[in-house]
């Protein structure tokens, strides 16, 4: 493809972005009518929307997964859509407060606690969805999960009040947060991009040194999630070195020491 027809297409795409149109494939109009099949769907979308979607689609064929796809033994599913993810992104998006109780650890409902929906995030590793929020009473940043709460309305916000939750919630992330600066070995540099992949949730910059060959990663991420970043380096092995960060180094270094006395490599300390 040549320059000229290379700006033609951006100009293009530009303008179709402009108009509110979306391009799509057949493969993926193929797909998403599969999705609308799942029963989450119908929680999903509200009723005009998925109506709209599902009519949109009916000239299309969905993909038949027992043609591409063999279901094996797996673990117990869980739902990976959360009822209660529309009616949280709603009051997120119009700046609303929320009124809400959960279950607590010994079973009991916890009284009702008013407060500010700041973002919704999903752990790849407990496969749950996360209300992160915050408390009112507590002036505190709260996290807690969708399948604990028992129940949830919505609660008007003034608009000075929504401004100064924001200020404080900012505050307490800035003051959550750990940095750590990890060396690329030179030898892996061909593999810059699968060690990028591994951080790709985390803020990051990346740096080069032109008379070493080397690059460093300065990774910033909030304290409880340390141990992700501890998984992640672990996996990575000697293509990486934590060069910044006390915390990491000395996790890594216990980690490594275990590991070697479980061989018979070091001797067990004494107790």
């Amino acid at each position: 493809m040549n320059p000229f027809e290379k700006i033609f297409n951006y100009r293009v795409l530009s303008r179709l972005e402009d108009s509110g149109a979306f391009l799509s494939t057949s493969h993926e109009r193929s797909w998403l009518k599969l999705m609308l099949e799942h029963p989450s769907s119908a929680a999903a979308f509200s009723g005009p929307t998925l109506d709209k979607l599902r009519k949109l689609l009916e000239q299309d064929e969905s993909i038949l997964l027992h043609d591409h796809l063999t279901h094996k033994a797996s673990s117990k599913e869980r739902q990976v859509f959360h009822p209660l993810l529309r009616t949280l992104r709603q009051c997120i998006q119009q700046k609303q407060g929320v009124r809400l109780t959960f279950t607590l650890k010994d079973g009991l409902i916890s009284p009702k606690q008013s407060g500010l929906p700041y973002r919704l995030e999903y752990s790849m590793v407990k496969r749950e969805w996360y209300l992160l929020w915050y408390s009112w009473k507590r002036r505190n940043f709260m996290s807690v999960r969708l399948s604990k709460i028992a129940s949830i309305s919505e609660v008007p916000v003034h608009p000075e009040a929504y401004t100064a939750a924001l200020d404080d919630i900012h505050r307490l992330l800035e003051s959550r947060k750990q940095r750590a600066v990890i060396q690329v070995q030179p030898e892996y540099n061909r593999e810059l991009s699968r060690i990028l992949y591994a951080f790709s949730c985390f803020e990051k910059e990346v740096h080069y040194e032109e008379q070493t060959g080397t690059y460093s990663i300065m990774l910033t991420y909030l304290g409880n999630e340390g141990e992700y970043v501890l998984s992640k380096l672990r996996f990575l092995g000697k293509r990486v070195r934590v060069t910044e960060g006390s915390l990491l180094k000395k996790r890594m270094r216990d980690s490594a020491v275990k590991a070697l006395t479980q061989y018979g490599v070091l001797e067990r300390p004494a107790e």
